[in-house]
C-alpha cells in the first residue's frame, strides 16, 4: 500500500510538472546580432530570465546577421511567415507598420515614461517599438587642440555657433599640423549620413521633407535653408576642411586617434576606443548653425509582428525587458546609451561623472529622430546621393531639385504613405 501511495504521488507530480512546462506557449523571436558574442550573450540571458519568471511563455531565439536582416524580414512578410517578436531599426518602423509588418504594443506606456525620447517608435499615433538603448553624435576633439588653436569649448548650454565652429575649421587647417581639420566618415555612404548628417541641414532650418504634412519635400529639402546648408556642406570638401567619398575605411577609424584630423564627427560606439588611445578626448555638441543644435535619434527597438497570434505574449516579453539592470547590460556591453537615467546610473560610462555622460546628456538635449514616415526608406537613399553628389562638386541647386523631385515621385506612387 506504501509502494503504491509513493508511485500514485510521483505520478501525479510528473504530471503537475508536465502541465507547467506544456502550459508555457512558445514566442519566436529573430534578431539582428549574430555574430556578435557579447550581445547576444545579453539578449540570451534576457530570454532565459523571460522563460524562467513565468509559466506562460517561452521565447525561441534566432539571430541573424545585421547586414541581411532587414532583406529577412521583408521576405518573411511577404511569405507569411514572421515571427512573433522582431527587431527593427527605429527610422524603418514606419514602413514596416504601414506595411503591415507590426502591431502596436501591448504595453503599460507608464514603464516608458522616462526613456529617452528616440528610443520611443510611435506611428500613426501608437507605440509600435522601443528601444533598450540608443546613439548619439558629438565633435571629438582633444583638449591640448583647443588651447592651441585659441578656441573656446562649447557646451550644451552654449554651443558652438556657425561662426565659431567655421572658426575653429580654419584655424586647424591655417595651422598645417592636421592633415584635414574636420573628419565627417564619408566613407561610409549608408544610414550614417541621413542619421548623421540631415541634423546640420535640420540646424539650418531645413529638413529632407515637410514634417508638417510629410507629403513633399519641396521647400524642406531645396528651399532657402536648404541652399544654405548645400552651399556650405559642399564647402567643407571644395576649401579642403574634410575629406570627401574616396576617404578610406582606415583613414577614418584612425585619423582622429594619430592627429591627422584636428576634428571628429562619430558617435558613442567609438569613444571607448577612442579615449584608450587619446588621453585627452573630449566630446563637444553639435554646433548651431542657426535654429539649434541637432543630432540624430533612434537605434534598434523591438516590436511584435503584425501576424503574431500572441501579442500579449510577445508583449510581455518587450515590457520584461525594459527593467535597467538590461538597459545597464547593454550599455557596458556595447558601449550604447542607457535609455533611462536611473540605468545610467548603473554604468561604468554613463552615471554621473563618467567618461561618457555626456552622451546621455546630448541624446537628452538634442537629439532628433529622422522622418517618422513609411517614405523614409526611399527618403534617406535619396538624400545620401544628394550628399555625396554634393561633396563630389554637383551643382548645388539642380541636387537639391532633383532630390525633390525623386522623393515627391515616391510619395505621390505610394498615395502619400497614410499621411
Amino acid at each position: 500500500m506504501k509502494l503504491t501511495k509513493i508511485l500514485v504521488a510521483s505520478f501525479c507530480a510528473s504530471t503537475l510538472m508536465s502541465g507547467a512546462a506544456l502550459a508555457q506557449t512558445d514566442l519566436t523571436m529573430w534578431y539582428h546580432g549574430a555574430g556578435n558574442d557579447v550581445e547576444s550573450k545579453i539578449i540570451n540571458q534576457i530570454v532565459d530570465d523571460f522563460n524562467t519568471s513565468q509559466s506562460d511563455w517561452k521565447v525561441n531565439i534566432e539571430s541573424f546577421p545585421q547586414t541581411s536582416y532587414n532583406d529577412s524580414v521583408v521576405a518573411a512578410a511577404l511569405a507569411g511567415n514572421l515571427p512573433d517578436i522582431i527587431d527593427v531599426d527605429g527610422p524603418i518602423m514606419p514602413n514596416w507598420a504601414w506595411s503591415g509588418y507590426m502591431q502596436p504594443l501591448q504595453i503599460d506606456e507608464s514603464k516608458i515614461e522616462n526613456f529617452l525620447p528616440g528610443t520611443k517608435g510611435v506611428w500613426d499615433g501608437k507605440l509600435y517599438s522601443i528601444g533598450l538603448w540608443d546613439a548619439a553624435v558629438a565633435l571629438y576633439a582633444r583638449t591640448s587642440t583647443l588651447e592651441e588653436l585659441g578656441l573656446r569649448t562649447p557646451t550644451l548650454d552654449k554651443p558652438w555657433t556657425k561662426d565659431e565652429f567655421m572658426d575653429a575649421l580654419k584655424k586647424a587647417k591655417a595651422s598645417g599640423n592636421y592633415k584635414y581639420a574636420l573628419d565627417l566618415g564619408m566613407n561610409d555612404q549608408g544610414e550614417w549620413y541621413p542619421y548623421a548628417y540631415s541634423p546640420f541641414l535640420q540646424s539650418f532650418g531645413g529638413d529632407i521633407v515637410d514634417r508638417s504634412t510629410y507629403k513633399t519635400a519641396e521647400g524642406a529639402l531645396n528651399g532657402d535653408a536648404g541652399l544654405a546648408f548645400g552651399e556650405w556642406w559642399q564647402s567643407l570638401f571644395t576649401e579642403g576642411y574634410a575629406p570627401g567619398t574616396s576617404e578610406s575605411p582606415a583613414d577614418q577609424q584612425t585619423g582622429f586617434i594619430d592627429g591627422s584630423f584636428a576634428f571628429q564627427w562619430n558617435g558613442n560606439w567609438r569613444a571607448v576606443a577612442t579615449m584608450a588611445e587619446v588621453d585627452d578626448v573630449v566630446f563637444l555638441p553639435a554646433p548651431d548653425m542657426g535654429n539649434g543644435p541637432m543630432i540624430g535619434a533612434g537605434s534598434w527597438q523591438f516590436g511584435v509582428a503584425k501576424t503574431s497570434e500572441h501579442p500579449d505574449g510577445a508583449s510581455a516579453f518587450i515590457e520584461f525587458a525594459l527593467q535597467d539592470k538590461y538597459l545597464a547590460a547593454f550599455s557596458d556591453g556595447i558601449g550604447l546609451i542607457p535609455s533611462t537615467a536611473s540605468a545610467a546610473q548603473m554604468t561604468e560610462n554613463y552615471k554621473d561623472g563618467g567618461p561618457l555622460a555626456v552622451f546621455y546628456d546630448l541624446s537628452n538635449a538634442q537629439a532628433k529622430v529622422r522622418p517618422v514616415t513609411p517614405g523614409y526608406v526611399v527618403q534617406s537613399k535619396v538624400f545620401t546621393k544628394a550628399m555625396a553628389d554634393l561633396a563630389n562638386g554637383a551643382d548645388v541647386a539642380d541636387t537639391l531639385d532633383a532630390a525633390v523631385d525623386e522623393i515627391n515621385a515616391d510619395i505621390e506612387k505610394n498615395s502619400g504613405y497614410g499621411h
